[in-house]
């Protein structure tokens, strides 16, 4: 069975994962401990840049589906139009594969493996 998303752009679904991996990365910290807004947000961008998401996506690739994996390497495999400003080329990449495969995720429906993938990333 076809599936509409499939025909997104993987730099579509980077936009969309952007905002998903943003908000769960935000979700983590408010409930680690309330703490002050410039805390909060230091701590939000040590884990949402490319450096860090280029680390959690090698991380996470054995974890994952045939299908997922090929998500994440249209995503890699994009042509960004912006280029990487704390960052190498490769790891502004490999951050925009992983944004495209929560994108595709979060638009399909499958939270409970958005979920999943983020808390393995967080133990890993």
């Amino acid at each position: 069975m076809h599936n509409p998303t499939d025909d997104f752009s993987p730099l579509t679904l980077a936009f969309v994962g952007d905002g998903v991996f943003d908000l769960l990365v935000r979700t983590h910290l408010a409930r680690q401990a309330n703490r002050p807004v410039g805390e909060l947000n230091n701590s939000k961008v040590s884990m949402v840049n490319c450096k860090s998401q280029a680390k959690y996506a090698a991380k996470l690739l054995p974890h994952l589906t045939e299908k997922e994996t090929a998500i994440y390497k249209r995503g890699r495999n994009a042509a960004p139009k912006s280029t990487a400003k704390n960052g190498t080329v490769a790891e502004y990449h490999s951050a925009t594969g992983l944004e495209s495969l929560f994108g595709y995720l979060y638009l399909n429906g499958e939270q409970e493996r958005v979920r999943e993938l983020f808390d393995l990333l967080l133990q890993l």
